[in-house]
């Protein structure tokens, strides 16, 4: 036989499709394998671990709460969730403020200033709520206090001063989110304009932060002085741009 007819069978054969082979079937009588899934689905191992999960968080719960790791977490909060809210609020301004500059940014520049604008700002409201919650349950102040400004019977002015400035930072958040509500020319104003409050309310949240709450240190003074300073002097050159490009100015 020639060789090129022998790989042509050789390669037929190799072709066929084998002979299924029949599965042996079990007699009716005969247990077959043992079932490893619990009655309501899954694994018997999972079942076994479902009522250990909430057993599990109670023990965690009832060490922490015999530490007394809770009252140190609420100790830390009482003062520290305001500073972080305050921060995070003039780190929201400054960067706001970044994003609007054009001579020494460039667009890629203040694309990642309005992202690092946006970030800041979603922690600042996390965190005043949070401080907002905190001063509310250790009865600093009380829920009519915190909603309506002026209404605290032993600081009604130093805590109205924070109640508005939490509500004017919310207001600039949402106008802030729905951007593309505010169409055509007079709608672009008035979005100017009610952003541009958050520079009044973070003035409000200074005072309340600075003198509501225990003393702050110097350099913290010292800090937000220097950031006051540096907003002042933005806004002035960005007033000036403005007028300058509108023809006010020769």
């Amino acid at each position: 036989m020639s060789a090129p007819r022998l790989q042509s069978r050789r390669a037929a054969h190799r072709a066929r499709p084998s002979p299924s082979v029949p599965r042996p079937r079990r007699p009716p009588n005969e247990p077959g394998p043992p079932d490893r899934r619990a009655p309501g689905g899954g694994f018997a191992g999972t079942a076994v671990l479902r009522p250990a999960l909430p057993a599990a968080l109670l023990l965690f719960l009832a060490v922490t709460l015999h530490s007394g790791a809770a009252d140190t977490l609420m100790r830390f909060l009482d003062f520290g969730a305001g500073v972080l809210a305050l921060v995070s609020l003039s780190v929201t301004v400054l960067w706001g403020l970044a994003a609007t500059d054009r001579m020494v940014l460039h667009s890629g520049h203040r694309l990642l200033a309005q992202a690092v604008h946006r970030g800041t700002a979603v922690a600042g409201l996390g965190f005043l709520g949070l401080h907002i919650w905190v001063k509310i349950a250790e009865g600093h102040t009380g829920a009519t206090a915190a909603a309506v400004p002026f209404t605290d019977g032993a600081r009604p002015g130093l805590i109205g001063l924070g109640t508005l400035a939490a509500y004017t930072f919310i207001a600039v958040a949402v106008t802030g989110a729905v951007r593309g509500a505010f169409t055509g020319l007079s709608g672009a104003r008035w979005w100017r304009a009610l952003h541009m409050c958050a520079y009044l309310a973070w003035g409000l949240a200074l005072v309340h932060g600075l003198k509501s709450g225990r003393a702050a240190a110097g350099w913290a003074v010292a800090g937000y002085a220097i950031c006051l300073t540096a907003v002042a002097v933005r806004l002035a050159l960005r007033l000036r741009d403005a007028r300058r490009n509108t023809g006010e100015l020769p």
